[in-house]
């Protein structure tokens, strides 16, 4: 009879590796939004086709180059689709399933939960990203490489900035009010909020969505650094909605 050392089968109970376990959660969430009908919707069928509307239609007054235009503002918009309406949507309704309070007597850490949503909306965004680019690149569009650098720091801030306001947004109301009001704020902000249109004198360059489709349309087109203006604007709605979102999230 074959004898083994003692403690070779001694269990040793704890929990994986933070970066695994925040690998596979991010997986996990960009998984369950890839394979989300009304996300696939959302997130890439209406940007691609606003995105080949605007570039070929001239219905909506736009700056030349009109791709190089359109595309900046249907890279914003696809940023808000993810990070802000699909997020707060889906949040809504894990919290009304009772995912989040699972999840939460698992050994994930909550810091962990909410960052593995935001690294999970990350993936999904440079997937739209590259779409959206290829898409753009066989109408016309010519990126200037100068900018690239500005663009892939306006994605990540615009994405933890809109990411931001779903949680607070999905975190504290109930998931039909949730449902309803992301889809509308989606479309406000599409229509007046400084992304489908020019922005406008006034409030509107307040709002984050105008400040991100102007910071990119300043990279995307002209392959510059955008202006502080934007950046900070981004920055405090980012600031503000994450300290919010701390006190006023729950989980059910």
């Amino acid at each position: 009879m074959t004898t083994f050392a003692p403690g070779t089968f001694k269990p040793a109970p704890g929990r994986g590796s933070l970066p695994r376990m925040l690998f596979v959660h991010a997986r996990t969430e960009a998984m369950l939004t890839l394979r989300n009908g009304e996300q696939i919707l959302l997130t890439v069928i209406i940007p691609l086709a606003l995105l080949v509307a605007l570039s070929l239609m001239s219905v909506i007054p736009m700056p030349e180059p009109r791709v190089g235009s359109a595309t900046a503002r249907i890279f914003a918009l696809a940023i808000i689709s993810s990070a802000f309406t699909g997020q707060a949507i889906a949040l809504g309704f894990d919290r009304r399933y009772g995912v989040l309070k699972r999840l939460s007597a698992s050994a994930l850490p909550r810091w962990l939960l909410v960052a593995g949503r935001v690294c999970g909306a990350l993936v999904v965004v440079a997937l739209q990203m590259v779409l959206l680019g290829v898409t753009a690149l066989v109408l016309g569009w010519r990126f200037p490489l100068a900018g690239l650098p500005w663009v892939v720091l306006l994605i990540v801030l615009g994405t933890l900035t809109f990411g931001a306001l779903g949680v607070l947004l999905g975190g504290a109301l109930r998931a039909e009010i949730v449902l309803a009001l992301a889809n509308i704020i989606w479309f406000v902000l599409l229509m007046v909020g400084g992304v489908a249109l020019s922005v406008p004198v006034g409030f509107v360059h307040l709002l984050p969505s105008a400040a991100l489709a102007q910071a990119l349309e300043t990279s995307v087109v002209h392959g510059t650094a955008p202006g502080v203006g934007p950046v900070a604007v981004l920055v405090a709605w980012g600031v503000v909605a994450g300290a919010l979102a701390t006190r006023t999230t729950r989980l059910t």
